[in-house]
Parts: structure tokens; sequence; C-alpha cells
């Protein structure tokens, strides 16, 4: 029965994934499928909270919920160029070793193989890379996103969807 002068909502339990609608899933991550390798596992912890259709998850993440809702458990497999993207080997970045130095010094016991570092380029954009290689003239550096040429496979169990607030928008985030 409707309601005179205002429109029928739909039950928060049976709103759909769309898009500026808070997410809220458990799920595993495993690399290449459903037999590979555990990379995270958000079950029995803290689930992963997103506003939809804002670009903060993977495209091939948010096409395969997209239309879910409350209580619907989704496996699929989000092939590398929809997830993080193929791997480049041009962002295996050679760096004059005069960059890294400190107060005139290079420190060498602080350039590990396989540190995370943040570099700044000219243009003033941040970029994290892991070292790969450490030479007396150069460190080579690896900016590629560490998932880059992989395929990853979900397992998700969709808890809960409901509209984001104006804050949460305006902020892009979900705030609890």
């Amino acid at each position: 029965m409707a309601l005179l002068g205002k429109e029928a909502r739909p039950s928060i339990e049976n709103m759909i994934i769309e898009k500026n609608k808070v997410v809220v899933v458990d799920y595993k991550l495993q690399k290449d499928n459903a037999q590979g390798e555990l990379v995270e596992e958000t079950t029995g912890g803290e689930p992963l909270k997103f506003i939809f259709g804002i670009g903060m998850m993977i495209p091939g993440f948010e096409s395969e919920l997209e239309g879910k809702k409350s209580g619907d458990e989704v496996a699929f497999q989000v092939h590398s160029e929809d997830a993080y993207g193929e791997y480049e080997d041009e962002a295996l970045i050679d760096i004059a070793i005069e960059n890294f130095q400190v107060d005139g010094k290079v420190d060498y016991d602080n350039l590990k193989l396989g540190q995370m570092i943040t570099m700044q380029d000219m243009q003033g954009g941040v970029h994290r890379g892991v070292i790969k290689k450490v030479g007396l003239d150069k460190v080579q550096v690896d900016f590629n996103h560490p998932m880059a040429g992989q395929d990853l496979f979900f397992t998700v169990n969709v808890r809960e969807v409901r509209e984001a607030t104006e804050s949460e928008l305006d902020h892009g985030h979900v705030h609890e």
C-alpha cells in the first residue's frame, strides 16, 4: 500500500548496489583463481566499507558487485587489466644514487631490497615504489603496483547496502 504524497523507499535489505551507495562486504582475495594463494581476508575481522561508483575500488571488483544486495554471496575472477593493470617495464626506474643522500651522504643501510619508498617527481606527484636493486651509482625502483599483472579471485559476502550520507559523499569515504 503506497502512502499518499510519499514515494515508497526500498528497505535496506532490498537496496541494490549502485553509484553512491555505501557497501559493506566481507571478502577473501586469492591470486589467480579459487585455489590460488590467499592474499587477504576480512571474514572474522573488520569488513570492507566503501562508497560504490566513485573510483575507490578496482573496476573489475565494482562491475561484479553492481546490482547485488545485502545477503548476496558471489565469487569471481578479475583479470589484471581490470584490477591493478598490466606490469609495465617502463615503471622499473633507475634513479641516481645522489637522490638518496641525506646531509651529503648515502645511508646504504637504509636502502634495502624490497623496501617500500615514497618519492616525489618534478611536478610534485607522489609515487610509491619498491627497491629492487642497489648499486654504487644507482638504485632500481619498481613503481608498478605490487599486484600489477596479477589476476585476482574474490569471494564476497555483501553484508549491507545503504544510502551514503551527504557528508560521506562530500568527503569521499564512509563514516562510522
